[in-house]
């Protein structure tokens, strides 16, 4: 099938009679003990177990947070794509994300998937993590509450929602096996506290364990958290399971209650080995029997869906789809800076008649970051293309003039969309089973790519013996330049590769290959570059030769088949590219530039270096406001960048990874047909320097201290007195809101807080209220204030609603008593703050806890 060319579908119907109810004690009493061991590990990359003879079928599992790829990295059905997490939570509206989370399980649904591997609600503790954006917030109750509201989304479907990383997964470098040293207190208030939440108001069915040790043990064979917390504490039943290649052990992980070994076949639970531990009493044959009820009870819950295990997957090529990503892109979008200078208006006026874009993000459309939560997108809109298509709408009044002015790619780009094979767009990848040169080579197999970047984890044909990872691909196609210029050719691989132009070398990473980043996940070689000059107008022939992850040169662990990302672009000198865009700024009434980060720089299996915009960025932004001083940024990344410009431009809008409809979301909030209404799900400091975690975050010798216990994010800025560049939970709008009486009331067990909020601007908007919790005179050291509860409200011009919260009394006011081991509800004065941001609470008012109450559980 070419990989622009699927099935979709509105929607997807299955039988009742697929649908049957499961007994799992009678199913339990049936199971030989090789049976039951089977089923503690997973079939392959993406499905459990089946157990044939007991009619026990497989379930199929997909990443991920933001979108459900399916069960392929390589060739995959196209997807819809979310905003990222921090995106997500920075609409801050519990309704919207339940709408959310419940197209994602219809889209699950369409791939065939019984479990969602997601959401993920680990802790934003720097903004140099990997996968920050893949989070929510730095805050645990932000956190928990937008991955509760998904989760309900998602099981609303009947879709197992799977809830990640348990717990501090809150950095990528050394991850599998980096020991966070931590205090109980700062665990149990920040960093377990978001999984508290959602398993106490969503229930998730599953849970994946996080890769770190804590405190010199594994999350994934760990009593303490697996058992002691989870299970007793907590209560939970649901089935939980390692993150992909996170089991270390055989009866360690099994005791402590880690249910199912992902990804399959297994590498720790072999039937002949765990069942000899189980016959010399290594191992109580109880526990494999309490594993296994966990992952059949998962199995019963997931099969009432009615998808066979085998299912096809399909797009979901809707139009409501697309209208929920808009919003969801558009209700993420904060607005940090509005010097009177947005909304822009449609049409060309006596001091509007031309707008510039430019930037390496104009007509890239960075829809999410990498790893995980990367997917094949079934379309994906581009800043560039939103404004240009908003403008249309208006009558194209306005000219629009674009400049790339700088680079952006950690390595050279995609090229399938510049590549034709036999006239078509695209590159040809041809499989083979034996080297290229060897006489008599055999083609079994043959697909068209829309991409030049390959990973092959999860690829498998039939004619390749079961579990063979070598063989060899040949990607071929044309270029035919339309200049006269050097060209560089890279590539990077998990495998060796060797570029081709017209029969001759380029490109050798096969002979000499050395480590790198530049791979997926961090796991292969680093580019290697060569240049070549090309002449417009000809075209050349350009092969790959790719030999899988066994040709490999050097030491590697992993035993997926690799992969080879291949690209190549102009040569440019980075001056002249900015000053062109310097030439199309002076000549141009606003300037939009679009720019920050990619995939290539926030993903899964490596950390950022520091917070800097990468490659000549900087210097863009400071030569374009030098001729133009109507210029408006927009920025895209999952997490704080360094913004040294800030001073010079005169609207700033941060648009997150954006998912399939960024661009036209970017293009409704600048030019007004959506008012921004985002707040910043985490603080943006002044500098790396000033975030809490900056000496500790990083793996030292395989730990990393959290030694600002539980001063995370704004709690730490507080305490700590020190300015930010923008606050926790602040975004403005084109309209003003008024907030005022306050009402608090100690009901019993509950705290009810009810303001006014009044839209007193010109427009229609949404404003989102935030209650924080002081506690007046602590008997230990606290944070100054702590977010408790959030409330988005949609105002008409002129407007005003009421807007009451209801929180716990003892959530609202408890610490973690390191000497009891329990939360502690310490009599005293409680002021409640509300306002706007964690900087702006004008609103105080208090209520009194007569007695001391210590408790446990969710």
């Amino acid at each position: 099938m070419q990989p622009w060319i699927y099935k979709a579908a509105a929607s997807r119907q299955f039988p009742k009679k697929m649908a049957r109810k499961m007994d799992v004690e009678a199913l339990l009493d049936q199971l030989t003990l090789e049976e039951k061991i089977s089923l503690l590990a997973g079939k392959d990359f993406w499905h459990t177990v089946p157990i044939p003879r007991l009619d026990i079928p497989s379930i199929r599992v997909s990443d991920g947070p933001n979108g459900i790829r399916g069960t392929k990295f390589f060739n995959a059905i196209p997807s819809n794509c979310f905003p990222c997490g921090t995106g997500l939570a920075a609409t801050f509206n519990k309704e919207l994300l339940h709408e959310v989370g419940k197209l994602m399980g219809k889209e699950a649904i369409m791939k065939g998937a019984h479990v969602i591997l997601g959401p993920t609600c680990n802790i934003v503790r720097s903004p140099l993590g990997g996968r920050s954006f893949e989070s929510y917030s730095e805050d645990p109750v932000l956190s928990g509450h937008a991955a509760s509201y998904i989760i309900q989304g998602i099981q609303s479907e009947k879709v197992l929602a799977c809830l990640k990383h348990f717990v501090c997964n809150d950095l990528e470098d050394n991850r599998k096996g980096i020991d966070v040293l931590v205090t109980d207190r700062a665990v149990r208030e920040i960093y377990l506290k978001p999984f508290q939440i959602a398993l106490r108001d969503a229930d998730p069915k599953s849970l994946m364990t996080s890769y770190n040790k804590i405190n010199g043990v594994h999350v994934s064979q760990s009593q303490e958290y697996l058992q002691n917390i989870l299970r007793r504490e907590w209560k939970y039943d649901g089935m939980t399971m390692s993150d992909w290649f996170g089991t270390y052990s055989i009866k360690e992980s099994l005791d402590a209650g880690l249910n199912l070994e992902m990804p399959g076949p297994t590498r720790y639970r072999q039937e002949i080995q765990t069942a000899h531990k189980v016959n010399c009493n290594e191992i109580h044959e109880d526990v494999i029997t309490e594993n296994a009820r966990r992952v059949l009870n998962a199995v019963r819950l997931a099969q009432e869906i009615g998808i066979k295990d085998d299912a096809e997957e399909l797009a979901n090529d809707t139009k409501e789809a697309s209208q929920l990503l808009r919003k969801s892109g558009g209700e993420s979008l904060v607005l940090l800076k509005n010097n009177d200078i947005l909304p822009l208006p449609v049409k060309a006026s006596s001091t509007i008649k031309k707008i510039a874009v430019i930037g390496p993000n104009a007509k890239a459309a960075q829809d999410s970051g990498g790893g995980s939560a990367s997917m094949t997108t079934r379309y994906k809109i581009t800043p560039y293309e939103g404004i240009k298509a908003k403008l249309e709408e208006a009558g194209n009044s306005i000219e629009l003039e674009y400049a790339m002015g700088a680079t952006l790619d950690k390595t050279l780009p995609d090229v399938a969309t510049i590549t034709e094979y036999n006239g078509k767009p695209g590159l040809m990848a041809k499989f083979y089973k034996h080297a290229p040169g060897t006489a008599d080579r055999e083609l079994f197999h043959e697909l068209p790519l829309q991409t030049s970047k390959v990973f092959l984890p999860d690829f498998y044909h039939e004619k390749l013996e079961k579990g063979q990872l070598l063989y060899y691909i040949d990607i071929e196609g044309t270029f035919t330049p339309d200049v006269s210029s050097t060209f560089e050719f890279g590539c990077s691989c998990l495998g060796t590769a060797q570029v081709f132009v017209d029969e001759k070398l380029l490109v050798d990473n096969k002979t000499k290959q050395e480590y790198g980043d530049a791979f997926f996940l961090g796991m292969g070689t680093r580019e290697e570059v060569s240049e070549i000059k090309l002449e417009k107008g000809k075209t050349y022939n350009i092969r790959v030769e790719f030999g899988t992850s066994p040709t490999y040169t050097l030491p590697c662990i992993h035993k997926e088949a690799g992969g080879v990302f291949f690209g190549f672009r102009e040569k440019v000198d980075p001056q002249d590219m900015i000053k062109r865009a310097v030439e199309v700024a002076k000549d141009s009434d606003r300037v939009i530039l679009c720019l920050g980060l990619s995939k290539e720089w926030e993903s899964e299996g490596f950390d950022r270096p520091d917070m800097d915009i990468p490659g000549y960025t900087t210097q863009l932004v400071d030569q374009v406001c030098e001729v133009n001083k109507n210029v408006i940024v927009v920025n895209q990344s999952g997490s704080p960048v360094a913004m040294p410009w800030i001073d010079k431009i005169q609207g700033l809008v941060h648009a997150w990874y954006g998912g399939n409809e960024l661009g036209n979301a970017i293009a409704d909030v600048l030019f007004g047909t959506v008012n921004p209404s985002g707040k910043l799900s985490m603080t943006f400091p002044k500098a790396i320097e000033d975030n809490p975690s900056f000496v500790n975050f990083t793996s030292d010798h395989g730990r990393v201290l959290y030694g600002e216990d539980v001063y995370v994010g704004y709690r730490w800025y507080e305490k700590t007195k020190r300015d930010v560049l923008f606050p926790f939970g602040f975004g403005l709008s084109y309209t003003t809101f008024e907030v005022s009486g306050l009402k608090v009331q100690h009901k019993k067990d509950q705290i009810v807080v009810e303001v006014n909020v009044k839209n007193t601007g010109s427009v229609a908007g949404a404003e989102i209220v935030q209650a924080y919790i002081h506690h007046v005179r602590p008997s230990i050291p606290r944070p100054v204030k702590e977010l408790k509860d959030f409330a988005k409200v949609f105002l008409k011009k002129g407007e005003s609603k009421k807007v009451s919260m209801t929180f716990s009394v003892r959530e609202a006011t408890s610490y973690w008593n390191e000497y009891k081991n329990k939360w502690c509800s310490e009599k005293g004065d409680y002021e409640v703050l509300v306002g706007t941001s964690s900087a702006d609470t004008p609103l105080k008012d208090k209520f009194t806890i007569e007695s001391t109450e210590y408790w446990l559980g969710l």
